[in-house]
């Protein structure tokens, strides 16, 4: 089974780690470290798909993929 795309990046401005799914919209958390990030935005994506079946709300198929570049120099 496909699992949804996490983006991880660190933000200046909160001085943290943002981790965040693009398939769930508003879905994200973050914490001082990548995995520390990682581990919230998978509670978060628990209670995003848990609240979504309870409002009897469509859950999107996983399907995000960031883009591969090559020939970066």
């Amino acid at each position: 089974m496909k699992d949804y795309w996490i983006n991880i990046f660190f933000s200046e401005e909160d001085d943290c780690y943002i981790a965040d799914i693009p398939d769930l919209e508003y879905c994200s958390a973050h914490g001082r470290t990548p995995e520390e990030a990682v581990a919230e935005v998978e509670i978060a994506k628990q209670a995003w798909l848990e609240c979504a079946r309870e409002d009897g709300k469509e859950i999107p198929e996983p399907k995000y993929r960031a883009a591969l570049y090559q020939g970066v120099a």
